[in-house]
């Protein structure tokens, strides 16, 4: 769904208009704060659990109630699922955005929409289907202020009916939605079944839209990237998270809120073995981390861009003073305020140099909701392995909108705690150490923790200038071996972060180079440049520093196209300053506008530029 008209195209690997079956996008255009969020996930889930492979995209405004919104549901049977430019199916509930969604079908589409809207439909070349909202609303058991709510019911009935959605796998999904009680779930499914039945007495079919089941998703789940991250730090062993609200990032903390009191208690004593703080503002939620993260706690935070901001100067201080904690950015547009509720990949630059100073940090970006989950928990043993904050940068699509994705596997390998001494550690080396001194060639110093009784233990923590016994110092010489000393542990980091991902294509002269959420609409783009007979490699960068893997990846094509959601192409600039020697080779291929990419816009890109060099 886009908010401009533009002509209507067809996604890339899209079957022929005629029959679309399982392979359509359905928009419904309401208003914010109407409730449409259960009734859109209640289309979303039946049609999942129909076995047809789904992605739900929510376009909401930065306001409380009262201003248009969009939430597209894609169907596809091959599971392209990333946003297509176009509108199949509209349900038309907002009569300020009607004209609008009017114009965006493309031709043949249908609209369904409240027949209070009393705006004409002057296209010829679409199905147009009234739905009696106000009237089958006002009949419903439900009290008088609760009737706005249950009016989105009408059009789940009435949608299910036309296009052959399941009402089972509909009441299914409100009993998910509802969890069991029995007086909602039975009173919206009454809505439900009276406006099928009515849309089977009184609409003839005359549309080309339709589903149909097919083998059940078994192994799959429906999840927003947000819960799965913070399911992820819950069996990475979190014990402290401290937050402040910011949209796209609140869920990932209220996550943490729900789902630690189930699966992190003591199973003796039935006492939590967690903290979690709603701080005054971000500098103390990322302050109180940071502090956690020194007492050997498993520590995070998370935020968005002017959060991440703020951050800047605990986290240069917990660089320096190598404190390990987790930072996640689910970014969304900016400068400033800007577009809180829009998706983008925009802090990239500044999350690697953040901080003044020499500074340096482990980014992880996760592409998938399945890599939330797994870099939840992997993140914590980089930043305890290496002692430094890590960052995790998501995003608003990844992060707030449901995805389908494999069940998520169970961390693979124990816990990595790094270089910690205990008391026999302690005992062994006669309580000789240095907190701050390279032992092992590797640029990661010892720590001792709190609680830890051996008399030799304590050390005085410094974000100052300091020797290897963490004595205070102004030495010029003392001071520059320690920035090389972190420096090199950033260096042996290239060898331990996430590797790339890495697909080829027989006979590829070129490849796509990106990161993050963008990966959806990537692998369509290369599915339909495939099928025009132009094959694509591609590298998505799942972590910085850049990998060994990645200059590899450079230098085996003649040149590539780092697509990116910024207006500077932000992995591109960090790409050319890290492999100079072969920058031209990269072209920037950057959008950004709120909305995530899509398969459209960068095949477009790319048959662009190839046709200008092969002029």
């Amino acid at each position: 769904m886009v908010l401009e008209d533009q002509t209507a195209t067809r996604p890339c690997s899209s079957t022929p208009q005629e029959g679309m079956v399982n392979n359509f996008t359905i928009t419904f255009a309401t208003i914010n704060g109407s409730g449409s969020a259960t009734a859109n996930n209640t289309i979303l889930r039946a049609l999942f659990k129909m076995g047809i492979p789904v992605s739900g995209k929510n376009i909401f405004p930065s306001n409380i109630q009262g201003l248009p919104t969009w939430y597209t549901i894609r169907l596809n049977k091959d599971s392209f699922l990333s946003r297509v430019e176009h509108d199949d199916v509209v349900v038309a509930m907002n009569p300020v955005s009607f004209s609008t969604d009017v114009n965006r079908l493309v031709p043949g589409g249908v609209i369904f929409y409240a027949d209070d809207i009393r705006q004409p439909i002057t296209r010829k070349d679409i199905v147009a289907y009234p739905m009696p909202v106000k009237k089958l609303a006002r009949e419903a058991d439900a009290a008088p202020n609760m009737r706005d709510y249950v009016a989105n019911m009408v059009y789940v009935g009435v949608v299910a009916q036309m296009l052959g959605i399941s009402i089972d796998e509909i009441y299914k999904a409100l009993d998910f939605h509802f969890k069991g009680k029995t007086r909602p779930v039975q009173s919206n499914f009454g809505v439900v079944k009276a406006a099928a039945d009515w849309a089977a007495a009184n609409l003839k079919k005359n549309d080309r839209y339709g589903v149909e089941s097919m083998p059940p998703l078994n192994d799959y789940i429906m999840v927003d990237g947000n819960t799965a991250a913070a399911l992820g730090a819950i069996f990475g062993g979190v014990q402290f998270a401290a937050w402040y609200p910011i949209t796209p990032a609140s869920s990932l903390a209220e996550s943490l809120v729900e789902y630690l009191p189930e699966l992190r208690k003591d199973p003796k004593t039935g006492k939590d073995t967690f903290a979690v703080v709603q701080a005054e503002d971000e500098l103390a939620a990322v302050g109180m981390a940071v502090g956690a993260g020194w007492g050997g706690l498993r520590a995070m935070t998370s935020t968005s861009g002017p959060g991440f901001s703020l951050m800047t100067e605990y986290a240069g201080l917990a660089n320096l003073a190598e404190v390990p904690l987790v930072i996640w950015d689910v970014q969304r547009v900016g400068p400033s305020t800007g577009l809180p509720t829009r998706t983008a990949q925009g802090d990239l630059t500044f999350a690697n140099f953040m901080g003044h100073g020499d500074t340096s940090y482990v980014i992880l970006i996760p592409g998938s909701v399945t890599e939330c989950f797994e870099f939840g928990w992997r993140a914590f043993d980089l930043a305890e392995r290496l002692q430094s904050p890590v960052l995790v940068l998501s995003d608003l699509d990844l992060g707030m909108n449901q995805w389908m994705t494999k069940r998520f596997e169970y961390p693979d390998s124990p816990m990595d705690r790094g270089k910690i001494l205990w008391e026999k550690d302690l005992e062994r080396l006669n309580g000789e150490w240095a907190r701050y001194k390279d032992v092992d060639g590797d640029g990661i110093a010892y720590r001792t923790v709190p609680g830890n009784r051996h008399t030799r233990a304590a050390y005085f923590t410094r974000g100052t200038g300091h020797d290897e016994n963490a004595g205070y110092s102004e030495d010029n010489k003392t001071w520059e071996n320690n920035l090389l000393r972190i420096k090199h542990k950033f260096e042996v980091a290239r060898t331990i972060v996430p590797k790339p991902v890495i697909e080829r294509q027989p006979g590829a002269k070129f490849g796509i180079i990106s990161m993050g959420s963008t990966d959806p609409a990537i692998e369509e783009a290369r599915a339909c440049l495939q099928r025009d007979g132009i094959p694509v490699d591609y590298m998505r960068i799942r972590s910085l520093p850049f990998s060994p893997e990645v200059k590899d990846f450079i230098f085996s094509h003649d040149h590539h196209y780092v697509v990116e959601m910024n207006r500077d192409g932000q992995l591109h600039q960090l790409l050319s300053l890290d492999f100079q020697d072969c920058s031209v080779s990269l072209v920037s291929t950057a959008h950004t506008d709120g909305l995530p990419l899509t398969s459209e816009w960068i095949s477009g890109q790319v048959l662009s530029h190839e046709e200008k060099k092969n002029d």
